[in-house]
């Protein structure tokens, strides 16, 4: 049994003693270290959003006064939106973090294909070492050349998967068309991750191709936080992280079974976030179904961020590419979801007299470098059209 309060008192004390950013976050509260002495005196520090995070990082830069171990001692750095450098410090258990890649099953004798991206983003690598850790091998494909990774993994008869939902039932699709029926596609397992994880899709893998599948739920800058499992709605909670759930607005905790932001605390000391407000609403199960706590679902967002296509895109990315375009008098993202992939369209409004020229390809290349996020058509609509105040991201995606 994991001594929680007790791992949550060090970690107070190991943070203020080693990170002058959780110094001066629980100076400004008039919070000390002995004034928590478990998970119930987490309340008295103020909740850390990801927009207070960016700021604390660009004040001091590169990783914000976070870091209590030697910079030299990292394994890898990332940069997620923001821009945030977001060490990537040894893990605390690494033998826990493997949990959901041995419950459907990797092990020695897989191959599996990991479909993340390795470069920027840490899914791609971070899942290769959990694998490898495993005992299976990986075939390191990343996204995309779906005719290719279909040629990989009927040739060396990859038994796993990891990666987004969408794209497996994409490579799936392409199967079908090419005449492979469920019995010979080799693939008995997967993990999935960076979008919801359906009901259809499921029925579809599970049902029609007899994998055992498993949804992650985890961010950028706290790795995997939990997983689903059979007989457990939702997800069940790494044990490197403590959740609550708190009022948005406030930061008060909620009780077991109330809808609020879900906020975390991870518990290794080398790069400790205490109380980070992840933006995503749920909920936490009264009577857990887990070892640890159950995350019962994701209900949506708190603020006005939206998860496409594995990435955050956040309003005011917006108002820079705004800044970056004298031409543009405003913009709207809409984001739909036909056939099973996300679909970015831009709605452009141009001021008075000035020209479209070469504004789409523009558009779409800043979207690429700064959000790594591929924008698939750009409206040029009529003065109007977009209204005053209306919601920069607007996300009329159907999840069935």
């Amino acid at each position: 049994m994991i001594d929680i309060d007790g791992r949550i008192r060090d970690l107070a004390q190991h943070a203020y003693d080693n990170a002058p950013a959780i110094r001066q976050l629980m100076d400004e509260a008039a919070v000390s270290p002995a004034d928590v002495n478990g998970a119930a005196d987490l309340a008295k520090i103020p909740v850390l959003s990801k927009d207070a995070l960016v700021e604390i990082h660009q004040a001091n830069p590169p990783f914000g006064g976070f870091l209590t171990i030697d910079p030299y001692d990292l394994p890898r750095i990332y940069i997620s939106p923001g821009p945030i450098y977001d060490p990537q410090p040894p893990p605390q258990d690494p033998e826990a973090q493997l949990a959901p890649f041995k419950y459907i099953g990797v092990g020695h004798g897989d191959r599996v294909l990991n479909t993340f991206m390795y470069h920027l983003t840490p899914a791609g690598i971070l899942l290769d070492e959990a694998i490898r850790a495993c005992g299976a091998t990986v075939i390191p494909t990343g996204p995309g050349n779906t005719e290719l990774q279909l040629m990989m993994m009927t040739a060396l008869g990859a038994t796993g998967f990891v990666g987004q939902p969408s794209y497996l039932m994409t490579l799936l699709d392409k199967a079908a068309e090419m005449g492979m029926g469920a019995g010979a596609v080799p693939l008995k397992k997967a993990l999935f991750s960076a979008e919801p994880y359906t009901p259809s899709q499921r029925e579809r893998f599970e049902g029609e191709y007899g994998m055992k599948t498993s949804s992650a739920y985890g961010t950028a800058d706290l790795g995997f936080i939990g997983y689903t499992r059979d007989g457990a709605a939702g997800f069940c909670i790494m044990p490197g992280v403590y959740l609550q759930i708190c009022d948005p607005e406030t930061g008060v905790p909620l009780p077991a079974g109330e809808t609020g932001e879900i906020v975390a605390t991870t518990l290794n000391k080398a790069y400790p976030l205490i109380r980070f407000g992840t933006g995503d609403l749920g909920a936490l199960s009264p009577q857990s179904q887990c070892e640890g706590q159950q995350l019962l679902g994701l209900f949506g967002r708190s603020g006005d961020a939206v998860k496409v296509r594995g990435m955050f895109l956040h309003p005011n990315q917006l108002q820079y590419a705004l800044m970056q375009f004298p031409a543009i008098k405003g913009l709207q993202v809409v984001i739909t979801r036909p056939d099973n992939r996300d679909v970015v369209t831009v709605n452009v409004e141009l001021h008075d007299g000035a020209s479209a020229a070469g504004v789409g390809e523009k558009l779409g290349a800043l979207a690429q470098q700064a959000v790594r996020l591929r924008i698939d058509e750009v409206n040029f609509v009529e003065a109007g059209v977009i209204e005053p105040g209306a919601r920069k991201i607007v996300d009329q995606r159907d999840w069935y």
